[in-house]
C-alpha cells in the first residue's frame, strides 16, 4: 500500500517554507540596516577623536610636529620627510609630521606617512580603537590603504575608512570628484588596490538615505557627496558629473562611496 502526503500536509510544508525565506529575508534586511547606521556612527566616531586631539595636543593626527616625544621614534631624525618616513618602528612608534596644518603625503612605498600616521596616533592616543601601522600598504601611491592594518574597517562589508587632504577642483581636472573646495574629508569604501578606500560599498538609494538624514540628499554638494560616476571608481552612483548631480535612485547595485567634508 502506498501512503504519499495530503494536501493539507503539503500546504503546511509549504507555509512553513514561506515564513522560513521570510525570516531570512527580513532578518537580512535588518542586519543590512544597522550596518548603514553605523555608518554615520562611525563617521561621528572619528571626527570626536580629531576634535578631542586637536584639543590634547594643540595638532592634527598625522601633522604633529612632536609626536615621537609622546610615543617613540621609528627611526631617523623622526620627521617624514627626513628619513623617518622610509623605516619600519614597532608599537606605538610613529613619525613626525610638517605641522603645516594639513593631513597629507607626498611619499610613497612602505613608508610612513601623514594619511596613515594621522590613525596610528588616534590609536596611540587611546582615541580610537585598534592597532594602525602609520604606513603605506605598499602599493606606488602615497595613500594606499590595507583595511584593518593602516586605516580603520567599517561595520559595512569590504569596507573602510581614510582621511583625505584638502584639494580645489574645478574645470573638471579630476574625473573622480566633482568641481568644488575640498576640506579635509573622511572616505568610506572598499580597498581598490594601491588606492584609498574609494571602491563603491552601497547603492545609490542607501548613499541616498544616509546623505539625506545628515545633509542634502544630493551627491555633488553639501557636506556629504559621492565620487563622480567615473570607472572603476563609482560608475552610475550619480546620473551626471554636474554639480546638479542626483542619485540614480533606480539602480540596485552596490555602485556609490561616500565623502565626508570636515570643517576645522
Amino acid at each position: 500500500m502506498r501512503h504519499g502526503f495530503s494536501l493539507v500536509e503539503l500546504s503546511i510544508v509549504l507555509v512553513i517554507l514561506g515564513l522560513l525565506t521570510g525570516g531570512i529575508l527580513a532578518g537580512q534586511s535588518l542586519i543590512r540596516a544597522a550596518e548603514l547606521r553605523s555608518v554615520t556612527t562611525e563617521f561621528q566616531r572619528w571626527q570626536t577623536a580629531i576634535n578631542t586631539f586637536k584639543s590634547k595636543y594643540i595638532s592634527l593626527p598625522g601633522d604633529m610636529r612632536n609626536a615621537t616625544s609622546f610615543w617613540g621614534s621609528a627611526g631617523g631624525s623622526g620627521t617624514i620627510g627626513d628619513g623617518c618616513e622610509s623605516l619600519s618602528g614597532t608599537g606605538t612608534q610613529t613619525c613626525n609630521g610638517d605641522g603645516n596644518g594639513a593631513i597629507y603625503s607626498n611619499t610613497s612605498g612602505t613608508s610612513y606617512n601623514e594619511y596613515f600616521t594621522a590613525w596610528q596616533q588616534l590609536a596611540n592616543a587611546g582615541l580610537i580603537e585598534g592597532n594602525y601601522t602609520g604606513r603605506n600598504g605598499g602599493g606606488s601611491n602615497p595613500y594606499d590603504a590595507n583595511i584593518g592594518i593602516n586605516v580603520p574597517s567599517s561595520r559595512i562589508s569590504n569596507a573602510g575608512w581614510f582621511l583625505g587632504n584638502p584639494m580645489n577642483v574645478s574645470g573638471g581636472s579630476n574625473s573622480n570628484y566633482f568641481d568644488r573646495s575640498y576640506a579635509h574629508r573622511f572616505m568610506i569604501g572598499s580597498d581598490i588596490t594601491n588606492n584609498s578606500t574609494d571602491g563603491p560599498v552601497i547603492t545609490p538609494s542607501e548613499a541616498w538615505n544616509i546623505d539625506s538624514k545628515i545633509d542634502d540628499g544630493m551627491p555633488a554638494i553639501g557636506n556629504i557627496v559621492s565620487y563622480k560616476n567615473s570607472s572603476p571608481k563609482t560608475p552610475n552612483c550619480t546620473n551626471s558629473d554636474t554639480s546638479s548631480a542626483q542619485y540614480n535612485l533606480t539602480f540596485a547595485g552596490k555602485l556609490c562611496s561616500l565623502l565626508f567634508i570636515l570643517s576645522w
